[in-house]
Parts: C-alpha cells; structure tokens; sequence
C-alpha cells in the first residue's frame, strides 16, 4: 500500500473538548415525543423520514455558539437549516434530490407575506378562469408541456380532470414574476400532491414513498386544495426572521462535498436507509414532473442517490472486519442484497470521510440513522457506522438510541390496518452517532483503504 505523505503542521493550541457534553446529550430523551413541530417553516410539505426539529436544535444550541457554520450534508426537508437559522448560525446543505433543494430553500427564505398571499390570490383566479373560458388553451398546453413517457405517467396517477386544475395552477404560478414566491407557490402547489392525506392524485398515500393506486378514489379540486395548503404555509413563513446568516442549500453530493477542509463547526444529518428502503424519488416525481422535470431525468437521478439497490457503475471500497463481515453474512443469504449493503457502506465511506475533511478539530459530527432489516437479519448500521468512522480517523463519543414516534417521523404505511409491514417492523428505532474529529493539522486529502480520495477542485471558503 502507498503510504500517504502528510504536510507537516504544529498545533499550538488543542481545543477544549465537548466530549463530556456529547456524553450528556446522548444519555438525554431524544425522543420529543411530548414536543410540538408545527413551529415556523417545518410543515411546509410532506418529506419522508423527517427528523423532529427538536433533535438538530439540542445539538446546534448545546455545541455551537451564533455565527457558527452548521453542515447538513444530506439535508432532505432542510430541517437542520431551519434550526440552525432560528438560533442565528450560518447553515449549509447538501443534497442532489430536486424536491429536498426546492424545499429547503423556501423553507429558509424570508418573504412578504402581503405579497405571498397576493400573488396566491392571483394564482387562483387566473386558474379559475383557465378553467372557465380558455379550457382548450389548458388541453393544448398539456399536450406539448410533457414528453410522451412522463404523458403516459401522468394519465396513469392523474385523472383527466385533475390533470386539467393542475395544469391552470401551474401555468398561472409559473407567471409570477419574484423567483422567491414563485418558489414559494410551487412547493405549495406540490404538497397538494405529495401529501399524507392522500392528495390530488390517484395513489392513496404519497408522503410514505409507496404509492398505491385507487381509480374509486374521491376527487379533491385541485384549487381549493392549492388555497388552504397555501395558507396554512403562509402562516408559517411569519416566523422566518430574515436571515442574519447565510443559509445556503447546494445542489451537491455528501461524498463530494464542495467545502473547505476544517470549515465547519457542527455537521449533523440523517442518511438514507440502505438498499432504497425508502425511496424519495418514488415519490417525488409526483410533483417534480409537474414542475418541469422529465420523468426518464428523473429516474437516472435516482441512481445516483445513496443507498440504492444497484452495484452498475458504483465504486465498492474495502471495508473494515465488522461492517465487511455483515456484508458477507447478507451476501450469503441474498447477493444482490449483500451488493447493495456493500455499496451503501462504501457510499457513507465517502460521506464519512468528506465529513471528517471538513469538520473543525475538536468539533462534532452526528448521524441520526436507522438500522436495516435484510433476510430477517438486522444489518447494524449504528455500529458498521461507527466502525468506518473510527477507522477513517474520527473519535467515536458514543452511540445514543431514540423510540420512533411513527406518526411524525412519517415511515412507510401498512397496506391494511391487521397486519404490520415489513418495513413498519425494522423500523421502530433509530441511533445517534456522535464523532468528534481529533485535534490535527488541517489535510486536503484522506486515504481510504489504498485509494486517495481528493480534497474537491471548487470549494466554499467560510
């Protein structure tokens, strides 16, 4: 093996250690179970597998101090960007998943809401109207906005009526000059279609990624719909305080993340599930096609997500004794599962050693995650986690453990009331993985197993 030649640095001063107050924070209740989180932004629109907004704030309040930098790399619903904006530190988030960006972006802007609310009202009536007096404008418009996979789509989970109150909404919205409320109005638009209470689509359930179709099912009007999501979002976006820091979503991957080397002062997020346990884009491109992404596009973007199914084209690393001896035991058992988990574990290889470019010495990385069930054999990913970060370098504090509240934590939904889902049975608790980077010398490369992983050519200085 190479060995890898590190610059040498003096440090003069080690930092003192939140070691004792991570310790703490992990033997508390991180359940919030008894806690509200329909404050501010948070209920803006349906995300799968959300964590409470209580859980980056214990963190972001207990371990930074305002004006720190808190790092979201996979930031999905951009919960962890919300918080750390409320408490006054700058915020970055990661994510390649169209809808988490669109998302996290308006959930961190501060509008007017004379001007939301205006501009909605606007909306509505014009789509009225459409619907009204230029219905063969609205049809024709359908006919060329969609190519004919997305079309075919489309009048699959879509009735033809409802096909026809989306296209006026989102032709109306989409002549709202201000980016930042035309933004706002199109997430409102889409939670009218990704949504727990089954929304304006044909599937029962979208909000939990498995989607089911009901042809019986009773038509919700696509406008009235648009009109009480939007003020319910709005009465939100009251408790936005303009930004005194930057909070900045990125459309970047966590295994590449485009920030400076010892930059950040809290990184905490929530990976993905192994082998697409929860599939956003299943769900996602509900709203996304309507918004002009195209669905073949979309489905190459789901290859790419972390904790995919395929090994076609993935980079596999090698893995240390625990983790890779679980990846055996699965591969025996099924190998295109085994395949998968070995690929997830290769992925957070990545994430984890960005992670520990980019953190601060002496400051902390949390990972909320779950564990796997595959072949009735549960994979332990808290503690091959765990292991991959210890081996890249990290010091591992601990590993605390939360009850899922199911019902906001918005898992996947049992197809009947009687029986439980295999899903629903694994996922029943998640682990908090608390690192801290040691105290070194700032490097702009890591070594994972005999490969050199390259600091990123364009990086954010803070």
């Amino acid at each position: 093996m190479t060995q890898l030649r590190l610059p040498i640095a003096i440090v003069t001063e080690e930092p003192p250690s939140i070691r004792p107050a991570l310790e703490s924070l992990l033997a508390s209740d991180l359940g919030f179970h008894r806690h509200g989180s329909n404050h501010a932004s948070h209920t803006m629109h349906a995300f799968p597998a959300k964590f409470p907004p209580q859980l980056p704030r214990l963190f972001i309040e207990q371990l930074t101090r305002p004006g720190d930098l808190v790092l979201d790399p996979m930031m999905g619903s951009g919960t962890t960007l919300v918080e750390a904006l409320l408490a006054g530190r700058r915020a970055v988030g990661l994510d390649i998943d169209p809808l988490a960006l669109r998302l996290s972006a308006a959930k961190t802007t501060a509008l007017d809401t004379a001007a939301v609310s205006q501009a909605g009202s606007s909306v509505i009536h014009t789509a009225q109207h459409a619907l009204v007096h230029d219905r063969a404008a609205l049809e024709a418009d359908l006919a060329r906005r969609f190519d004919s996979t997305t079309r075919s789509f489309l009048d699959y989970w879509f009735s033809p009526r409802t096909q026809l109150e989306l296209a006026a909404l989102i032709r109306a919205i989409e002549l709202v000059p201000d980016p930042g409320v035309r933004e706002f109005l199109e997430l409102a638009f889409s939670a009218i279609i990704i949504t727990k209470s089954g929304g304006v689509s044909l599937a029962r359930d979208l909000a939990h990624t498995r989607p089911h179709r009901v042809l019986d099912k009773t038509h919700r009007p696509a406008i009235a719909e648009f009109r009480k999501r939007l003020e319910k979002n709005i009465s939100g976006l009251v408790d936005i305080p303009p930004a005194a820091q930057p909070v900045t979503p990125l459309s970047a991957s966590a295994e590449r993340m485009p920030l400076a080397a010892d930059s950040v002062d809290l990184l905490i997020t929530s990976p993905p599930y192994a082998s697409n346990a929860i599939d956003y884009m299943r769900a996602h491109k509900f709203s996304l096609v309507w918004l002009g992404r195209p669905l073949d596009e979309l489905s190459a973007l789901r290859r790419r997500y972390i904790g995919g199914e395929s090994i076609v084209g993935a980079q596999l690393l090698p893995l240390p004794a625990r983790t890779a001896d679980m990846v055996n035991r699965i591969t025996r058992l099924d190998r295109k599962k085994g395949n998968a988990l070995w690929r997830y574990y290769s992925e957070m290889t990545r994430v984890l050693a960005e992670s520990l470019r980019v953190i601060k010495p002496g400051k902390a990385a949390i990972f909320v995650v779950g564990s796997s069930t595959m072949r009735g054999v549960d994979t332990q990913t808290h503690l091959c986690l765990g292991e991959i970060g210890q081996t890249l370098g990290f010091d591992l504090v601990g590993i605390g453990r939360r009850a899922l509240d199911r019902d906001r934590r918005m898992m996947p939904a049992r197809n009947t009331p009687a029986r439980r889902t295999q899903i629903e049975e694994r996922m029943h608790e998640e682990y908090v993985i608390a690192f801290v980077k040691p105290p070194s010398p700032a490097v702009g490369e890591c070594l994972i197993g005999a490969r050199l992983c390259p600091t990123p050519h364009s990086v954010l200085q803070w």
